[in-house]
């Protein structure tokens, strides 16, 4: 599904325009980013958890060279879905 595609499906249910669709999925985009950054979570019951991992620095190996690569330390942005969102998809 594209975003434009939710839109229409946010507008069609909310029976909202689309630009007001618009406006709320992009809000509720801005301020999960906003959240990850501070590194806060974000649950939505019975959707899911939005939370921020923390990978280590480690070395890597480039396949096709075979030479040896630092990866640095980062932040990575994670989902865990809820139980009711693994019950629909089954």
């Amino acid at each position: 599904m594209t975003k434009a595609e939710m839109i229409e499906k946010i507008a069609a249910k909310a029976k909202i325009s689309k630009r007001a669709a618009n406006i709320a999925l992009d809000t509720f985009v801005e301020n999960v980013t906003a959240a990850l950054k501070r590194g806060d979570r974000v649950a939505l019951v019975g959707f899911g958890t939005f939370s921020v991992a923390k990978r280590k620095a480690r070395t890597a190996r480039n396949p096709r060279t075979g030479e040896t690569i630092n990866v640095p330390a980062r932040r990575a942005p994670k989902f865990k879905p809820g139980r009711e969102l693994k019950q629909q998809v089954r």
